[in-house]
């Protein structure tokens, strides 16, 4: 993905999107300007990885399905140009290693300075609980030393309700929390800091959000093996 077509994207979806969802957003100063970082979210519906990028003031990177960038004839070639334009990357989640390549483009994503967008819950709640993180997160950021800024959204899913094929018009509230640093927990077993740095995270998230805590994991669809480690 060029730095043209992301800008080019970018320039065009934004403001539109931004009219429909009237998104109000908190916390911008929060987000370092530079080097890699860590967005990590709750997640409500399929917009989020639309939402986020759009007010976030750096670019984020999302994981998509490679069978966004696949298709053909026309709905194949848009929906190829809108992911690559919004600078998805794609992973084949059918693949029995979908989990590590899932982990491994995120830590080349935050390796080369970038911003990349993670939900630690691993897959979207359809009651509008949070539920438990997954370590994957922790382990991206002590592994790339880098800083996690918890995200909490609001109203996602009234844009678009888990099962709807079409965006409404509604309103979106999209906070950027204080960023979380990895180095308090390096210096713990390895299991133990992953733990303990992601439940940091999803305490975050939840004060962001508001929303009512579930103590369990999220149930993860069959196809999707690389939401297992949060991606």
């Amino acid at each position: 993905m060029s730095r043209l077509a992301y800008t080019v994207s970018h320039g065009a979806v934004a403001p539109l999107s931004k009219l429909l969802w009237r998104p109000t957003v908190t916390g911008k100063e929060n987000v370092p300007p530079t080097g890699g970082v860590l967005f990590a979210s709750n997640h409500l519906s399929f917009i989020d990885s639309f939402a986020i990028p759009i007010v976030a003031p750096r670019t984020v990177v999302f994981l998509a399905k490679s069978d966004y960038f696949t298709g053909t004839g026309i709905g194949g070639r848009i929906r190829r140009g809108f992911f690559e334009g919004i600078g998805a990357v794609p992973v084949d989640r059918h693949s029995s290693r979908a989990a590590q390549e899932s982990l491994d483009a995120a830590l080349g994503v935050l390796q080369e300075g970038r911003g990349f967008g993670i939900y630690p819950e691993g897959t979207r709640s359809r009651d509008g609980r949070l539920y438990k993180g997954r370590t994957g997160v922790a382990w991206l950021a002590l592994t790339a030393g880098v800083p996690v800024v918890p995200v909490g959204l609001v109203g996602t899913d009234d844009v678009m309700p888990i099962g709807s094929s079409f965006p409404r018009v509604a309103k979106v509230r999209v906070a950027f929390g204080r960023p979380i640093s990895p180095a308090p927990y390096a210096a713990m077993p390895a299991g133990r800091a992953r733990r303990l740095l992601t439940d940091e995270v999803m305490d975050a998230i939840a004060a962001l959000s508001g929303q009512e805590r579930a103590d369990t994991y999220n149930e993860l669809p069959p196809e999707s093996t690389g939401a297992a480690v949060g991606i």
